[in-house]
């Protein structure tokens, strides 16, 4: 078969405008209403009728799974771009920031995103893709100097978790709270105020069973 045949056909303009409107409203919607939301507010609020909505997602979990595959997506160029700072430090410190305002903005796709009903196989394949960015983004500050050299990767998520509960808590009350929490955090993990710490991280058989029991 030719290398061009199996090649996807790139959207025209006005699709591939429809696509990002109907994207758009409904990463609106969900974080307004949830994900129960029906796609017929969807398209209403993107301006485009339902033929066309299905045409580019056939069933509303297609629809969930586009969405949270850009959301992850957005995790993955974050940690890119600050993977290129010359100060490792600043790289580490601006993608734990970063991150948590992209999971701030992305509050109403949490429990999505933790369940496992939607778009399993997408959400696996862009952690494989990030792991190794954010383990480089790690070492990187502890060559320096800078990180506490006992972080570990596994640490990652449980930082995630815990700032996620403050960020979740605290919306409604103070939605940037979560920014002192951060820079209590960021201070412990300094390598110059780092004291031997009482537990090992987890182990990856450790941490997969506590994902597995956070999505049931």
């Amino acid at each position: 078969m030719p290398a061009d045949a199996a090649a996807p056909t790139p959207l025209r303009r006005d699709a591939r405008e429809n696509r990002e409107r109907i994207l758009a409203a409904a990463r609106e919607c969900f974080a307004a209403e949830g994900v129960d939301v029906p796609v017929e507010e969807i398209a209403h609020r993107a301006g485009v009728g339902m033929g066309t909505l299905y045409r580019r997602f056939p069933t509303k979990d297609d629809l969930i799974d586009a969405v949270l595959a850009e959301a992850l997506d957005a995790y993955t160029r974050t940690a890119q771009r600050f993977l290129a700072e010359d100060d490792p430090w600043a790289g580490f410190c601006g993608f734990l920031e970063r991150a948590l305002e992209l999971h701030a903005e992305n509050l109403a796709l949490k429990d999505v995103l933790a369940s496992g009903d939607h778009g399993a196989e997408g959400v696996e394949m862009a952690r494989e893709r990030l792991r190794p960015i954010v383990a480089r983004l790690i070492s990187r500050a502890q060559e320096a100097g800078a990180l506490r050299a006992d972080f570990s990767p596994r640490d990652m998520p449980i930082v995630f978790w815990t700032a996620g509960r403050v960020i979740e808590a605290t919306a409604g009350v103070a939605p940037e709270l979560w920014r002192r929490y951060l820079a209590l955090l960021l201070d412990g993990l300094r390598a110059d105020c780092a004291t031997p710490l009482p537990h090992r991280a987890l182990t990856a058989p450790q941490l997969a069973r506590l994902r597995a029991g956070r999505r049931r």
